[in-house]
Order: structure tokens, then sequence, then C-alpha cells
């Protein structure tokens, strides 16, 4: 079985804490996860860099985004284009569709962030043309400070359509992994085809409540507002701290 982890944040988002080296390098050697998506907040900035040095990690990476509609959170999968913010469920999933992408809920109802109604889930989902695009829901979220929502998430998740996945919302490297998603087969193109047949498994976290993800957080968050984020120089190194104006010139290097 595989193992992936959906739900990324790396310095392009204005929330995230660490360098795409340093993701790739937790998510391959501490997470052992065989795919992650990159699914930074209305961005795609930092996907041609993962995907450039995923190899050199032994990692598959899924570009994607983490699109604000105006109904909610979406995880855009599989997509080489950013999704306009502020447009509609229903136009979202049809322009990730577009794109050769598809795309899972995030969060849902979650307290404290923009989170999509199950109620509204369920309204889109009676579109046919929807079905085909709208394949996951975020049943298990590891990273909520309102921990406390996930049983109730899962339970109403269990009523959709959806495959069931299971994400970090990792802002800082620690959290990358404690929501996962089993599925059968090792790469992306097995993944999607677990998602898109409703063959996959929620992997949960452990250890992990509102005040672990903030004590995690908080100061890694402040070390960024400083101009500092976490770093990886080299696969086989271990992490450092970089300036943020400099990570994303010194990642050329990793690759050749």
């Amino acid at each position: 079985m595989g193992l992936a982890d959906l739900h990324i944040h790396t310095v392009y988002s204005y929330d995230g804490t660490a360098s795409i080296s340093a993701v790739l390098k937790y998510a391959a050697d501490y997470a052992a996860l065989d795919v992650i998506a990159i699914t930074d907040h209305d961005s795609i900035e930092g996907v041609n860099e993962a995907l450039e040095l995923a190899p050199s990690y032994g990692i598959e990476v899924i570009p994607g985004s983490e699109v604000s509609t105006a109904d909610g959170h979406l995880l855009a999968l599989f997509i080489d284009r950013p999704i306009p913010a502020g447009l509609p469920l229903y136009e979202t999933v049809m322009r990730i569709g577009e794109l050769g992408g598809i795309c899972v809920a995030a969060h849902p109802t979650a307290r404290g962030t923009s989170s999509l109604r199950f109620e509204k889930i369920h309204e889109v989902l009676q579109k046919p043309e929807i079905r085909k695009f709208l394949v996951g829901v975020e049943a298990f979220n590891g990273g909520l400070v309102y921990t406390r929502s996930n049983p109730l998430v899962e339970l109403q998740a269990r009523l959709l359509p959806l495959a069931q996945v299971g994400n970090s919302d990792a802002h800082v490297i620690q959290a990358i992994g404690q929501g996962a998603t089993e599925f059968a087969g090792r790469t992306a193109a097995d993944l999607r085809l677990a998602l898109e047949t409703g063959a996959t498994k929620v992997r949960k976290g452990h250890g992990l409540d509102g005040w672990a993800v903030l004590r995690r957080y908080i100061p890694y968050y402040l070390m960024r507002k400083l101009g500092w984020v976490v770093y990886n120089p080299h696969p086989r190194a271990t992490f450092t701290y970089a300036r943020l104006s400099q990570v994303r010139g010194y990642q050329q290097s990793l690759v050749a």
C-alpha cells in the first residue's frame, strides 16, 4: 500500500514556514510518504520547484493548490495553472476539471478557517458533471486547531459518494503525515485511480491536539515573520534555517 499526504503548505503560502526542499526531505525520510501534494493557498508558484527537486528525494509530487472558493476551501490536484479565488464552488470544480484535475473538499465545517459546508457539497454533487471532478472529502485533518470537529466530519463524510482521505494540512514540517491517505500502489497515478474509484483509506495521526498544533506552529511562524524559514540544503543533509529572501534562489543548485 502507498501513503500520501495531499494537503501541505510551503513558503509559497503566506502562512507556510518551510521551504520546498525541507518539505520533501521530511515527507520522504521522516513521514515515509510515497506521494505528496503541494497545496499552497491560491498559488502554484512552488510547484515547478517541487517537481524538479522531488526525484532527488525519492518522492513523487502532485501539483496542486488550496483554492479559496466563495463557499470554502477546496484542494485542486493535478493542475498546471492557478485557479482564480472567490468563484462559487460549482464553477471552481468545473475549472479544475477543464485543466485535467480533480479535487477534494478540504476540512469541511472546520471552525476558524473558510470551510465548505456538507450541505453545499451535497448540493453540487446533484449535478452529474461535478462528480467527475469532485472525487474526495477530507475526513481527517491533522493540522486543525479545533481537532474536536474531526470525529463529526468523519461520520458525515461517510454519507457522501466520495473517496475519504486523511491529510495533515501541514504548515510546519513536523505535521507532515499526521493525517495521510492509504491507497493501492505507490505512484501518483495509482493514487488518482484510487481517489476516482473511492478506494482510499484514512490514516489518522497520533498525539496531535489543538494546543500541539499551536505549540509547533507559533515559533516557526514568528521565525518566518523575522524572515527565516526551515530549509534543507541537500537531500543527505539535515535541516537548517535560511533567509526567506534567499531560499528560492538556493533551490536551483539542488537540481544539478
